[in-house]
Formats: C-alpha cells, sequence, structure tokens
C-alpha cells in the first residue's frame, strides 16, 4: 500500500494546528523557513505536493500561482479569483509593453537612419514652422515630436534650452511664475500630467460576476422548472409560490453579493489612485514647491536626484554625472548619461545616479509613458498566502459537503420513488403507476433543489473572499493611521513579522536636525555660527562649500521674510547653518560653477564636488561621514588661516570630539577641500566627465555635530513590539556611537550592558563573517552602524534563513534590494525615493516608527478576523448539514428548505464576513506572539468553540424535530399546520443562534465577547438588520419561506434556545486544550495505520518467502 501523500496529511493536519500563543519559531514538518528543512531553510515554494501551501506569494513562480486555482474547488471563478492575480492578462500586458517599446525605438532607428542620410555640406536642417498655440511660440506635436524622437538638431533649431525655455515663457533657473491663471493656461494648451485610465468595473458587471455562480444557476433552472409545473397544475395564483420564491431568494443573494463586491472595488480603485499620486518638488518663481505629479505643466524646472522618477518628458538643463535607468520604457536594463549632448529624458524612468535641473516639455498623454499606461489597466490582482491557504480549507470543506449533497439527494429520491415519502396531510407522495408525471418531476425537482441548496451552503465560497474584504477594510483604515499598502500580501503577513529591521534617521528620530555642535580651525566652536572666532578666509571656504556641494536649496523671500530651505534633513541643516554663517546661496552660486560632481554615496559615506572659482583656481570640497572624511585629511587650517599638518596627537583630539558627540546622539559630519592647480584638472568635456576627482590629501574646515532628537512616543512603541514578540533591530548608516546612544534612548538596547559584540556590531565587521557565521551572530544583532546597503540585505537574508519574518524600513534607492528580499518592505513616505517606494510592500506616510507598529496591529487584526469568521461559517456549516441529513436520513423530511438555506447562507457568507471582517484591532492583538506562517488556521481553542456551539444547536433543533410536535402540544392538530409550526420554529431558533454566536465568534478566546461591541457600528448594524428581516420574515412571508406565524411564546422559545449560547460558551471557554494541534494527533494516528498496515503487509511477504 502506498504511503499517504503530503497534501493528505495536510488537509487532516490543517484542521487542527494551535496558532495563539505558538511560537513564530516553531519548526514544523515541512517549515523549512523554520529551518526544518533541507536546504536551510530559505525555499519558499518547497512543497511539490500541495498546491495550497504557498507561505510567500512575493515574487511567486507562475507555475504555482497557476496549480492552486486547478486545483480548488469554485463554484463562481469570476468571483472567486477576482482580486488574484489575472495569468493571462498579465502575459497579454508583457507582450503589449514590448509592442509599444518596440514601436518606440523603430521610429528613433527611423529618426537616425534619416539623419544619418542627410546633406554632408553642414547645412543644418530647417527650423521647424512655429505653430502658434496660445501665447507660445511652440506646439505640443512639436514638442511631443522632439523629445520621443531624441531629435537634437530639432532643439537647437529652438535655440537650445535656453531658446525653448524663452519659447515656453518659463526660465530655466526660477521656473514659470506661480499664479494660478498661468498654470491653468498652460493645462488648457499642452495638456494635463494625466492619463485616460480605463474605466473601473460597472455594478451590472458584478450582477454579472454573481450570476456566474454554478448552485445559483443550476437553482433558477430548479426554481423556473418549478413555477412551469406549478403553474401548470394549481394555477397561476398559488402555484407560483414553490418556483418564484426560490427564485426570489436567489436573485437577493445575487443583489447583496454584488452590492458588497462593487463596494469594495471603489475601495481598492481610490487606493490605487492614492499609489500612483507621487508628490515631488519643482521650481516656481524661483522657489522649491512641493506638487502632486499629475500638477507638473510644460515650462515646470524640476530638480532631480538618485531614485527619483523623471515626471514627465523633457531636456536636461543642469546635470552632474546624471544617469537614468531607462528600462521602464525600453526594456533593457541599461543606464544612460545624460548631459547637453544626449539632453533628453523620458517620463517614467528613474534616475540611477547623480542629480540635476530638467525643463518639462511633454506631460500626461504626450508622452511616451502616458501612452503606455493609458493602453495598459491596472490590476488589482494579487493572492495572498492567507488567500490560497482558505481556497484548500474551502475545497476541503466544500468536497465534504459535495458528498453530503449527493447523500441527502439519493436517499431523498430513494424513499420519494419507493413510497417512503409523505406529504404534509400524511399522504403517500408517490404511488407508481397512480401519481402523475408532472406530480412526480414536481417532487423530484424539489429534493433536488434541497440538495443544491445543501451545496450552496456547504461550500465556503465566501471564505477566501473575506480575506479580500478584511484587507479592503484594513488598507482604508490603515490610511488614517499613516501607511499606504501597495501589495496586499504585505497586510497579513505583517501580522507574522518577528523582527523589524528600521532605520534611525526620520524613523526613530523626528528628521528634524540642527548643528549644535562644531569643531573649526583645531578648536570647539561655541556657538557653532560664531563668525567672531573665525578667520573670515576660513568662513569663506565653508560658505562655497556648503552652498556648492548640496543638493538642497535656499530661498530668500521678498519682503525680509525669513529664508526658505529645502533639501534632505542632513542638507537642510548644514545650509541653515551656512546661513546663519552669513551665506548669500545665490550670490556664492553664482560665483563660481561646479565642472565635475560626485554625488554622496551610501558606500562611500561622502559626497564631492569641484568648483571653479572666478581666479580659474579649483577647489575640491568633499562632505560625509566625520570618520571618514578624517582619515583622507592630511592637515588642518588654523586660526591664522595656515594648513597645519595633522599629527597622531591632533588626529585622537578629533576622534574623540566624533566620539564624544555621537555619545551625546549628535550625526557627525566632517567638511574638508583640497585646492588644485589649473593645470592638474581636464578641460576636454569628455575627460572631465570620466575624470576622478582626488579623494586623500585633503584639508579639514570643520566637523560639526547634528542633533535629531528621537520622535515621542517611540520608547512605547519599541516596548510594545517587545512584549508582542516582535524584536525591533536599528540599521543605519550612522556612526555606531551614534546609534547606541539613540539605541538606549528608544529602549532597542536595555542598558549600556547590552551595548557590546555582536549586539552592536558596524557594518564591516559583519559583511567579514562567513555565512555560517552571520546566521549564527544575526538574531543576536540589536544595532548595526556604518551599514551599507548591501550589509542590510546580508542581515535581510541571514535573518529569513533563520526563520524570522522579516520587515524593513528603508528610504535611499539602494535600499531597494533590500526591501524586494524582506517578507515585508517598508518605504518612508516622506524622506523615501521612488526607487525605495517602488520596491516596498507598504508606504509610511508620516515615516514613523509608530505607525509601522500599527501595520504590525493591523496585520495580526487580518489573521484574527479571518480566524473569527471560520470559526463563526464553520459552525453554520456543520449545525445545517447535520441537521437536514440526519432528517433526511431518518424521516425523509428537511426541516430547512431551499429558501431557508439561503437566508442561512446569506447571513453566514456575506452578512457574517461584513460584521466579523471588518472588526478593528484592539490591544489585545499585542499580548500575542507573531502568528507563524504555518500555523493552523483553525486552532484548538476555535475547534472547542464551534463543536460545543454545533453540538448544541444540532442537539436541540433534532429534538424539536423528532419531538417538536410532542414538545409543543400540538399532536391533535392539523398536520400540515403542525408541522409547519415546527419547522418554523427550527427555522427560527437556528437564524438566532447564528446571530447570537456572531458575538460569540468576535472573541474567540476572551470570557467577555462583548467588549468593545458599541464602537463597532458596523456589526451593530448587520446584526440589527438579520433580526428586522428574520422578523419580517416569518411573521409576513409565510407563503415565499413555507413558514407560519409564531406566537410570542414561541417568539421567546426561539431566543431562549439561542441566548443559551452565551453561557454555553463561556463554560466552554473553561475547558483547556491541548497545545498540541488537534490535527498532529490524526496524523500520528493514520500514520501510524500505515505503518501496521505496510508491516503486516511485509510479514506476509516475508513468510510467502520462506
Amino acid at each position: 500500500m502506498r504511503n499517504p501523500s503530503a497534501s493528505e496529511l495536510r488537509v487532516v493536519r490543517e484542521s487542527g494546528k494551535l496558532s495563539s500563543g505558538g511560537s513564530p519559531h516553531r519548526k514544523h514538518r515541512k517549515d523549512v523557513e523554520s529551518g526544518g528543512g533541507s536546504s536551510g531553510g530559505y525555499e519558499e515554494y518547497e512543497s511539490v505536493y500541495d498546491p495550497f501551501d504557498i507561505v510567500r506569494t512575493k515574487s511567486a513562480p507562475v507555475d504555482r500561482l497557476r496549480r492552486w486555482r486547478q486545483a480548488a474547488l469554485v463554484l463562481n471563478a469570476s468571483r472567486r479569483f477576482r482580486y488574484t492575480l489575472d495569468l493571462k492578462r498579465a502575459e497579454e500586458k508583457k507582450e503589449l509593453i514590448a509592442k509599444i517599446r518596440t514601436h518606440a525605438q523603430v521610429i528613433r532607428a527611423a529618426y537616425l537612419f534619416q539623419a544619418a542620410g542627410e546633406k554632408t555640406d553642414g547645412t543644418p536642417k530647417a527650423p521647424p514652422s512655429p505653430i502658434p498655440t496660445g501665447d507660445y511660440d511652440v506646439s505640443p506635436e512639436q514638442l511631443a515630436t522632439m523629445t520621443r524622437d531624441h531629435d537634437f538638431s530639432t532643439l537647437q533649431n529652438f535655440g537650445g534650452v535656453k531658446g525653448l525655455a524663452e519659447k515656453l515663457k518659463t526660465n530655466p533657473d526660477k521656473g514659470i511664475h506661480e499664479d494660478d491663471s498661468n498654470i491653468l493656461d498652460r493645462k488648457n494648451v499642452f495638456g494635463s500630467n494625466t492619463y485616460p485610465r480605463k474605466k473601473g468595473r460597472s455594478f451590472w458587471r458584478f450582477m454579472l460576476d454573481a450570476c456566474r455562480d454554478t448552485t445559483l444557476i443550476i437553482l433558477m433552472v430548479a426554481a423556473a422548472s418549478s413555477l412551469a409545473l406549478g403553474i401548470k397544475t394549481e394555477g397561476i395564483e398559488e402555484g407560483w409560490y414553490d418556483g418564484g420564491s426560490i427564485a426570489l431568494a436567489v436573485i437577493i443573494v445575487i443583489l447583496v453579493t454584488a452590492i458588497s463586491d462593487y463596494k469594495q472595488s471603489l475601495q481598492f480603485q481610490n487606493l490605487n489612485e492614492e499609489k500612483q499620486n507621487i508628490q515631488l518638488e519643482v521650481v516656481r518663481g524661483g522657489r522649491r514647491v512641493e506638487i502632486s505629479i499629475f500638477d507638473i505643466v510644460v515650462g515646470d524646472v524640476i530638480p532631480l536626484k538618485i531614485g527619483d522618477q523623471v515626471p514627465a518628458d523633457g531636456v536636461l538643463v543642469s546635470g552632474h554625472s546624471l544617469a537614468i535607468d531607462e528600462s521602464s520604457m525600453t526594456g533593457e536594463s541599461k543606464i544612460v548619461t545624460k548631459d547637453h549632448k544626449s539632453p533628453f529624458l523620458m517620463s517614467g524612468c528613474k534616475v540611477a545616479d547623480g542629480y540635476g535641473t530638467m525643463l518639462a516639455t511633454s506631460v500626461g498623454i504626450n508622452t511616451e509613458w502616458g501612452l503606455l499606461m493609458a493602453s495598459i489597466s491596472e490590476d488589482n490582482g494579487e493572492e495572498t498566502p492567507l488567500q490560497v491557504r482558505l481556497n484548500g480549507v474551502a475545497t476541503f470543506i466544500g468536497i465534504v459537503g459535495l458528498v453530503v449533497a449527493v447523500s441527502v439527494l439519493v436517499i431523498l429520491l430513494a424513499r420519494f420513488f419507493t413510497g417512503h415519502t409523505k406529504d404534509e396531510k400524511d399522504n403517500v407522495e408517490f404511488i407508481a403507476g397512480k401519481t402523475s408525471l408532472g406530480d412526480a418531476v414536481d417532487g423530484a425537482i424539489k429534493i433536488f433543489t434541497v440538495a443544491v441548496t445543501i451545496v450552496v451552503v456547504a461550500v465556503p465560497e465566501g471564505l477566501p473572499l473575506a480575506v479580500t474584504l478584511t484587507l479592503a477594510y484594513s488598507m482604508r483604515k490603515m490610511m488614517d493611521d499613516k501607511a499606504l499598502v501597495r501589495r496586499l500580501s504585505a497586510c497579513e503577513t505583517m501580522g507574522s513579522a518577528t523582527t523589524i529591521c528600521s532605520d534611525k534617521t526620520g524613523t526613530l528620530t523626528l528628521n528634524l536636525m540642527t548643528v549644535v555642535e562644531a569643531y573649526i580651525c583645531g578648536k570647539k566652536v561655541n556657538p557653532p555660527n560664531n563668525t567672531s572666532e573665525l578667520p573670515s578666509g576660513v568662513t569663506s571656504l565653508l560658505i562655497e562649500s556648503v552652498a556648492q556641494n548640496t543638493t538642497g536649496s535656499v530661498f530668500l523671500p521678498e519682503g525680509g521674510k525669513d529664508v526658505e530651505v529645502s533639501g534632505s534633513p542632513t542638507e537642510k541643516a548644514i545650509l541653515q547653518w551656512g546661513v546663519n554663517l552669513g551665506m548669500n546661496f545665490e550670490v556664492v552660486r553664482s560665483e563660481s560653477s561646479i565642472i565635475h560632481a560626485f554625488p554622496f554615496n551610501s558606500e562611500k559615506k561622502r559626497g564631492g564636488v569641484a568648483v571653479k572659482r572666478p581666479d580659474s583656481q579649483v577647489h575640491v570640497h568633499w562632505k560625509g561621514a566625520a570618520e571618514i572624511v578624517l582619515a583622507a585629511c592630511t592637515t588642518y587650517m588654523d586660526s591664522n588661516e595656515q594648513l597645519v599638518p595633522l599629527d597622531d596627537e591632533k588626529v585622537e583630539y578629533f576622534k574623540k570630539a566624533i566620539e564624544d558627540m555621537a555619545a551625546g546622539s549628535l550625526r557627525c559630519v566632517a567638511i574638508a577641500y583640497r585646492p588644485l592647480k589649473g593645470e592638474t584638472v581636464p578641460t576636454d568635456e569628455e575627460e572631465l566627465s570620466i575624470w576622478e576627482m582626488p579623494e586623500g590629501d585633503l584639508v579639514l574646515l570643520a566637523i560639526v555635530g547634528l542633533k535629531d532628537p528621537c520622535r515621542p512616543g517611540v520608547k512605547d512603541a519599541v516596548q510594545l513590539c517587545v512584549k508582542a514578540g516582535v524584536k525591533v533591530r536599528m540599521v543605519t548608516g550612522d556612526n555606531l556611537q551614534t546609534a547606541r546612544a539613540i539605541a538606549l534612548e528608544c529602549g532597542i538596547l536595555g542598558s549600556n550592558a547590552d551595548a557590546t559584540e555582536p549586539n552592536l556590531i558596524e557594518g564591516k565587521s559583519f559583511r567579514a563573517l562567513s555565512e555560517a557565521q552571520r546566521l549564527e551572530v544575526a538574531d543576536k544583532i540589536s544595532v548595526m552602524g556604518r551599514s551599507s546597503p548591501n550589509d542590510k540585505l546580508l542581515l535581510v537574508q541571514a535573518l529569513r534563513k533563520t526563520g524570522h519574518v522579516v520587515a524593513v524600513t528603508g528610504d535611499g534607492t539602494n535600499d531597494a534590494p533590500a526591501l524586494h528580499e524582506a517578507d515585508i518592505g517598508l518605504a518612508m513616505g516622506i524622506q523615501g525615493t521612488e526607487v525605495a517606494k517602488e520596491s516596498s510592500d507598504i508606504i509610511i506616510l508620516d515615516d514613523n516608527f509608530a505607525s509601522v507598529v500599527k501595520v504590525v496591529r493591523w496585520g495580526r487584526s487580518v489573521y484574527a478576523n479571518i480566524q473569527k469568521f471560520i470559526q463563526f461559517q464553520l459552525t453554520v456549516n456543520v449545525a445545517a448539514l447535520v441537521i437536514n441529513v440526519v432528517a433526511a436520513v431518518s424521516s425523509g423530511d428537511v426541516p430547512l428548505n431551499a429558501v431557508q438555506l439561503l437566508w442561512v447562507n446569506l447571513i453566514m457568507d456575506t452578512l457574517g464576513a461584513l460584521a466579523l471582517a471588518t472588526e478593528p484591532p484592539t490591544d489585545h492583538l499585542m499580548d500575542r506572539l507573531p502568528v507563524g506562517r504555518r500555523e493552523p488556521l483553525i486552532t484548538n481553542i476555535m475547534w472547542r468553540n464551534l463543536l460545543i456551539q454545533a453540538l448544541y444547536q444540532v442537539s436541540v433543533l433534532l429534538v424539536l424535530q423528532f419531538r417538536g410536535r410532542e414538545i409543543l402540544h400540538t399532536q391533535h392538530d392539523p398536520n400540515e399546520h403542525a408541522t409547519k409550526q415546527k419547522n418554523t420554529l427550527i427555522f427560527n431558533a437556528f437564524v438566532f443562534a447564528q446571530i447570537f454566536n456572531e458575538f460569540n465568534a468576535r472573541k474567540p478566546d476572551e470570557m467577555n465577547v462583548f467588549k468593545g461591541v458599541t464602537k463597532n457600528r458596523l456589526f451593530m448594524g448587520i446584526v440589527g438588520f438579520t433580526v428586522v428581516l428574520q422578523v419580517i420574515i416569518i411573521m409576513f412571508l409565510g407563503k415565499f419561506t413555507s413558514t407560519v406565524r409564531l406566537s410570542w411564546q414561541l417568539w421567546l422559545v426561539s431566543i431562549g434556545i439561542a441566548i443559551i449560547s452565551w453561557p454555553l460558551a463561556v463554560v466552554g471557554k473553561l475547558i483547556p486544550v491541548s497545545e498540541r494541534p488537534f490535527g498532529d494527533y490524526f496524523v500520528d494516528l493514520f500514520a501510524l495505520c500505515t505503518r501496521r498496515r505496510n508491516g503486516g503487509s511485509s510479514a506476509r511477504r516475508n513468510e510467502d518467502d520462506t
């Protein structure tokens, strides 16, 4: 006999593992991520047997995604797979993008061929004839053609960038005027920076999708047949009720489903628009202002830096080492350098290196990017691990339900055609040779309808969709908590996070830097902007360095208002210090020119510029991490403006100063320069572009300490994480001592005793370890200082290999690999570059660590809400199935008919999901350990709760089914009325039992199930709506539901039966449950039986051999 397959074992085990209180590091049989696998615990898609075992859908292989879709038991594929990745459309999208890219490349190739074939006599091409558009001397078509074809000769004919700026009535340095009429005029003439988006699905499309449910289609056919037969046999006045009531119930189910799905889709549309709304800086009226990407107009001057997205088509005004990644448009991962010979920039591309400014020439649909985005529809599709697992659970339950339904169908048909089924008047319904064909068919259709309705109730079609519902709700609410979710799966994965690797600056700190200490001329200057202690020559050099070696800017408003400083927090702090020293930014920038630049590099921790002064002398200015720049210096300038060699004593003095500042949680930055003789600097532009600026033999000008205070509440947030079993690690590029001081202040390090290796480690030390050593120390690391982006990536990989579910924060372009590698990548919304945001799963809009902790709460809430819904739905499933099966087998009659079961299905599926899947998170969630990604969905606690409730409901309702007439004293009443009254009481008590049990499902492991219930208005509204509808059904819609009006005494009996579920739940929670998942016992038993049978077979074979 064959051994059980992994999928068979999983089906048994899936239904019974314990999750609450379980360790995230528990080694499951197949959980190689927690170190139990043969491959070292890093394969995420290891199960080749179980299609539903996908713990990480981020970058999951397409064949794995296709396999679980094929394995799922689905009644309505268009609805079930609506919010999963459309594999066919994804392929079509790739093909369409490739076609558009090819088209653009063919146009450029044709242009180059045409240019090569032009006259060689040097006669320039005739300038384009101006087509006046509004007040501008150039048309949108001319601009679009020029940038699309990269037509350099047309740009020259316009008079270069300056000439083009004049035609567009803008200034290459100061940009356009900021008044609204000017901006509106430009939008009218050149278009807005938006593109036509494909309309979202209409409500009618959702109606059509809801109609595609196989069982509902069968029920509609059955209803139509029943309607036709009823009218034929009983006439139109009485005969339409049976068929009409089923049809009406199906229509209501379709309508409620469509409304729920439509509202959900609107939420996703709003979130998509929010994702695309990039905020960036433009220069208007000489001032840098932050605007939405959609508000950019032709003529805008836009600063660009590493990691930015090029927001429109345009031409380069000025740039230094500017390199663009054009792969999003060309499909080729080749970095293209931009300069005055190759000035054309394409919208949608990313800045890979350097910085510069551009002039926007085409926006929106006039750009290739706009055409591309207008051609492809936004696809919300992306499955989450929980969604895949729930499809597995739904398939298993559905198969059980299908078997039950077929059994009921066979039993009822057998009883019917053998004459064992009686009607309400105690008459035999079918007598061979006497009953008419119409009556026989009508009876068979009713039986078939009940069986199909059992399938509707049994197959939990809404279970996987409940994930989407709770995620849509959570994503909308998370926006209020300053978190924008880019990937659905990140929302739930965050609930399993066991560690958070956080940046320091701006996340744990306020990102409001100020220069509070300065060492200049070999001594401490107090206050740091005290120019009276500084010689004019040193002050002049410092001001030149601060003004030129920056990506920020300073704007001086008219009327003597305060200066406006823009740029990164570090740049702003140093620029403000420069202003305090007497710097006039515009004047200093105009007096000298930058001839070469080395943009700040997170690997080298410094950036520099070469500046040509009016006297043709060249100064190379460097700025960066204090100890690194200090190591490159050989002299410093003293108070007499003399160069003094840096001897060991002075180096130690400066090192001690850096350590003291770092210990005071200051970020230390050194400023140095080196004068060059003209002949050592290349004059040819091509040579200059590849020239490497001297990095050694520098003159130290200043070491400054920047204070960036901890965020209020960050210590409490860190402590909350510790309590919740989530370890917070600080990974920063700052000095190790600065990192240590901030970590102690934030509570990441408990005391000075913790501040030792490997708790506290430098990036280069971690990098130098072997892979085995990194795996050993990774879990112990609390603070990593002077780390490069690659160090962060190595740490993430090591932590994941040791079984952690890792969340990582990042803001820089070089953080993209770590953000992508992590289970959850968290990009910073304020300081984060577009490259970092695109690689992330969630954007923290306020850059605050406390918001990261809120995301953890929401992630846990998603998982908890799904478990509540599963407990509630399985209770209804078990009770409804058992009652109908037992009744069918024993008496040939089912107490819950098709219409009643459809109403129960509506309570259980759509309304139940709305009520339970939208519970807001509570602090109680942070008292637990993280949920392991292979922890069971149905825990021992849930099994206990649902079995107690289901057994109670089944027992009471079966007693009513078989002894109801005696209990109600209706033995002597007319048979038809007495049976209907009994069945109505069963139906009413069953529905109220589900309503009361909905409260129990809110708090599966807490005694007080009413805690916070009034704050959840949606829950209260749905419960109230269900009660009102139930009253209306019983009191006024008896003809449709085959019920009778109940007396007030029987109403009290119904409510009394239901209300017992509350004290029963309290008593049930006193019953202890095993730590070991129930499912494991069944797996062991199954394996033991298999071994015994195999052992017996082997023994027999051995006997035969002998």
